[in-house]
């Protein structure tokens, strides 16, 4: 009887593939519909853009279009190469989040370890609640929140310098800082809110792993790294990956409002940049160029990452 079943089953379910296409449709009608919204702002603000990175490859004039602007071919892309701001834009980027990734990507990990151990339900929650709270600020208030954090004149850092007798020290002033503000204050925003990614790929571990660890005599410390941390690696592996493709990225909104003329040498970034020689200057081909070269090397690193992942870890990637 049971195999009758699932023979019924099956051809219901063969039945059910050669219907049209469009009954198909109409009987998904409303789980497409939900969709429908993501789609639609991907194609407008993601695809539809694509088409306009051929101002890559014009000395493009915006009042007279394509047809009246002069196809240059590469030569953007070799101004761009060859310019003086080239080599400081990627040391600078690379830098930043090779920082960030040394220091920041392993503390939402290291939280959610930490949360996770915690056995009083309330105090977790009240934990969890205040941590990711700071993600929700607008990026405007988060920066004032540092700047004022940080002045010289009334903040809270020149508090604590003048109570053990330091001179205040202008952090934003000094260039040598800036990285260091960067990821912190981003530790301090993003921590809590990654966190949740890791804590709900521990809560989809099996617990009979846990009860059979526990059978043979593993503590608390000993379940942590033989049951928790490999049962979340894929998980950290997939984000990791992520983490790779940004690498050539920066927030810009953080960066831009961050920057001042005292800090430009480690602050300009490609994107910042794009928005300077761009919207500002209305040099449209080149902010094109430094932008197209950004997003293919963003793809060859989420590509490399995917590889060397697959190659060298359990995990399948991300494709």
């Amino acid at each position: 009887m049971k195999r009758i079943g699932i023979k019924k089953r099956q051809e219901q379910a063969v039945l059910k593939q050669k219907r049209p296409l469009g009954k198909r449709i109409w009987k998904a009608r409303y789980v497409y519909l939900m969709i429908l919204p993501v789609i639609v702002w991907f194609a407008l603000f993601q695809y539809w853009p694509m088409a306009w990175l051929s101002i890559s490859f014009f000395d493009y004039n915006l009042y007279l279009g394509f047809a009246g602007s002069k196809f240059v071919g590469l030569q953007n892309f070799i101004d761009f190469f060859t310019g003086l701001d080239f080599w400081r834009l990627i040391r600078n980027v690379v830098l930043m989040n090779l920082y960030s990734l040394a220091v920041a990507f392993p503390m939402p990990i290291i939280f959610a370890l930490f949360l996770n151990e915690l056995r009083n339900q309330k105090v977790k929650k009240a934990v969890q609640t205040v941590s990711f709270l700071p993600h929700f600020i607008s990026m405007v208030a988060f920066v004032t929140i540092v700047t004022e954090f940080l002045s010289p004149v009334n903040g809270v850092m020149a508090d604590i310098f003048r109570f053990f007798g330091k001179e205040p020290i202008y952090f934003l002033g000094q260039a040598k800082y800036f990285r260091s503000i960067m990821v912190f204050s981003g530790m301090w925003q993003e921590t809590g809110y990654n966190a949740i990614v890791y804590l709900s790929a521990i809560t989809a571990l099996d617990m009979n792993l846990y009860e059979a660890a526990m059978v043979d005599g593993a503590n608390r410390w000993k379940r942590l790294i033989h049951v928790t941390i490999p049962g979340i690696m894929p998980t950290v592996v997939v984000m990791f990956i992520l983490r790779i493709g940004s690498l050539i990225n920066a927030n810009f909104e953080k960066m831009y409002l961050f920057q001042n003329s005292t800090n430009l040498e480690v602050s300009e970034v490609i994107q910042t940049w794009v928005y300077k020689r761009g919207m500002i200057r209305y040099d449209y081909s080149m902010g094109t160029t430094a932008g197209l070269f950004n997003g293919l090397v963003a793809l060859l690193l989420v590509i490399m990452a995917n590889r060397l992942s697959k190659r060298y870890s359990d995990s399948a990637g991300i494709w």
